[in-house]
């Protein structure tokens, strides 16, 4: 009886297409937003109850003008009992961050996550037309990542 010859297994090309991964497709779009004119007292109550660290600042035509952050909170807070002036009165406006960086939806995930490490922020508007259209957090990255499990990072 003869030697037969085992070639390995065949490696069958994967046909499927991986899931997209573009920032756009993992940001949030249904954002709590606030108004420049609202006070710091309602801001904070609004951070505490949707249990959000911060979120953005639009005008009346949902144009980015900020972001309020719990921290920009605290920092009033602080101020504010340094000074003994009462926070009822205090708008965001003055204390919020007007100076935003924003991302392009159309950002691969991977990308997106690089930017996150340089830049040490926990989320990034998306602006589209001119208009806020999304956020996309850190967490949003990690989930984008979960639906990648057991697939090549390509």
């Amino acid at each position: 009886m003869g030697i037969k010859s085992f070639i390995g297994a065949r490696k069958q090309s994967n046909t499927t297409t991986a899931p997209s991964l573009t920032v756009s497709d993992y940001m949030s779009r249904n954002l709590i937003t606030f108004q420049p004119d609202q006070t710091i007292e309602s801001v904070m109550h609004s951070l505490i109850k949707n249990r959000i660290s911060g979120g953005p600042v639009v005008n009346k035509k949902n144009e980015l003008v900020g972001i309020i952050s719990e921290g920009d909170c605290i920092k009033q807070i602080s101020e504010s009992r340094y000074y003994n002036m009462p926070l009822q009165d205090q708008t965001i406006e003055k204390h919020m961050i007007s100076d935003v960086e924003t991302i392009d939806g159309n950002m691969n995930i991977f990308d997106a996550a690089k930017k996150f490490l340089d830049s040490k922020r926990r989320r990034f508007p998306i602006i589209e037309k001119g208009k806020l259209v999304g956020q996309i957090s850190q967490k949003d990255i990690l989930k984008a990542a979960m639906t990648m499990k057991g697939q090549t990072w390509k």
